[in-house]
C-alpha cells in the first residue's frame, strides 16, 4: 500500500482512530472501563439511540432533519405497553380489552410510528415546509398524544414475553436490544450502499434539482426517508417499554438530539449527500464511550452536557470546513 492509499484509508477511518484513542485514555484513567461488562453496558445503553440514529442519518443525508423521534418513542412505548399489559392486572389502561398476543402490541406501535413518518414525509415533500418546522410540529403533537393517551401516568405490569423482546439475552450473553440494533444497522447500511433508493437519496442530498433531471422522484423518496426514520423510532419505543417494563409518556426526551449528534459526529454532512454507515456507528460508540467515561470519572452531569455540545459543534465546524475546501 503506497503513501497516498494509506492517507486515504486513514482519512476515511479517522473517526475510529478517535474512538480508539478515547478508549485508551479511559483505560489508563479508570480501573473499570476495560471490562467486558462495561462494554456490554455501553452497547445496551446506546442501542436504542443507535436504532434511531440509523434512521435520522437518512434525513440528514437528504439535506433535511427530523426532530420527532423522541416523541415517537414516547407515544409508541405507551401504545405498545397499553396493549401488552398482563390480563390479570386490575389496573389495565383498557380493562375491557381481550387478552391480545404480543405481536398485536408491536404491530400497532409500528403502524402509529410509520403513520407519523408518512405525515412528516408528505408535509416536507409536497407542501415544501422546511423539515425543521414540519418535524417540530409532529414532535409536539406526538408528545401531547402520548400524554393524553395515558393521562401522563405510567403503564406498568407488562407481559413477560413482551419484556423479553429487549430483556432476553441471546446465548445468555448478548442482550436482544443490541442484536436488534445490529440488524437495523446492517439493513440501513445495505439500503445505503446496495439499493437504488440509497443512491437516490445521495443524489437528492447532493443536488435535488439535478436528481429530478436524472429522473429521480424526489417527493416519493423523501416520504420513504421520513417513514423509515419514524419506523426506527417506533422500534426504539417498543424496545424501551420492553426494557423498562413500562410505557411512559415522559421517555424519549432529547433522544432525537442524541441521534442527530451521533450521525453528525460520525460524518453525516448537514449539507447533504455525504454519509457512511460505519461512521454513524462509530459516532454512536464515541458518544456512548464519552458518556460512560465521564460517569466513571464522576464528572458532573451538567458538565457532561457541555462536553457533548462542544463535540457536536466541533464536528459540524469540521464538516463545514471540509466541504468548503472541496468547493
Amino acid at each position: 500500500m503506497n503513501t497516498k492509499s494509506m492517507k486515504k484509508v486513514l482519512g476515511q477511518n479517522s473517526i475510529w482512530l478517535v474512538l480508539l484513542a478515547m478508549c485508551l485514555a479511559l483505560t489508563l484513567s479508570t480501573k473499570t472501563f476495560l471490562t467486558a461488562q462495561n462494554f456490554m453496558n455501553i452497547l445496551t445503553t446506546e442501542s436504542i439511540i443507535g436504532i434511531i440514529a440509523v434512521g435520522v442519518m437518512w434525513c440528514i443525508l437528504s439535506k433535511g432533519i427530523d426532530l420527532s423521534p423522541g416523541s415517537v418513542v414516547a407515544l409508541t412505548s405507551c401504545i405498545s405497553a397499553s396493549l401488552a399489559q398482563q390480563f390479570v392486572y386490575a389496573g389495565r389502561l383498557f380493562p375491557n380489552l381481550p387478552d391480545l398476543p404480543v405481536i398485536v402490541a408491536v404491530l400497532a406501535a409500528l403502524a402509529v410510528g410509520t403513520l407519523i413518518g408518512l405525515i412528516n414525509g408528505a408535509l416536507i415533500a409536497y407542501t415544501k415546509i422546511p423539515a425543521f418546522i414540519a418535524t417540530l410540529g409532529t414532535q409536539l403533537i406526538a408528545r401531547a398524544l402520548a400524554q393524553l393517551y395515558t393521562n401522563a401516568y405510567p403503564i406498568p405490569e407488562l407481559k413477560p414475553e413482551f419484556k423479553n423482546i429487549a430483556q432476553y439475552n441471546l446465548f445468555g450473553v448478548i442482550p436482544m436490544v443490541v442484536v436488534i440494533f445490529v440488524i437495523f444497522a446492517i439493513v440501513s447500511g445495505y439500503m445505503l450502499t446496495q439499493t437504488r433508493f440509497g443512491s437516490s437519496i445521495y443524489a437528492i442530498g447532493g443536488n435535488d434539482q439535478a436528481a429530478r433531471v436524472a429522473g429521480i422522484n424526489v417527493e416519493k423518496n423523501l416520504i420513504k426517508v421520513y417513514t423509515w426514520c419514524a419506523f426506527c423510532a417506533a422500534t426504539g419505543g417498543i424496545l424501551l417499554a420492553a426494557r423498562s417494563g413500562a410505557g411512559n409518556s415522559s421517555v424519549g426526551l432529547n433522544y432525537e438530539l442524541d441521534a442527530i449528534a451521533a450521525a453528525t459526529v460520525g460524518g453525516t454532512s448537514h449539507t447533504g449527500g455525504v454519509c457512511r454507515i460505519s461512521g454513524v456507528i462509530a459516532g454512536i460508540l464515541i458518544l456512548g464511550v464519552l458518556k460512560n467515561g465521564m460517569m466513571l470519572l464522576k464528572i458532573s452531569p451538567y458538565l457532561q452536557q457541555v462536553f457533548k455540545g462542544m463535540i457536536i459543534i466541533a464536528a459540524v465546524v469540521f464538516d463545514m470546513r471540509k466541504n468548503a475546501k472541496k468547493n
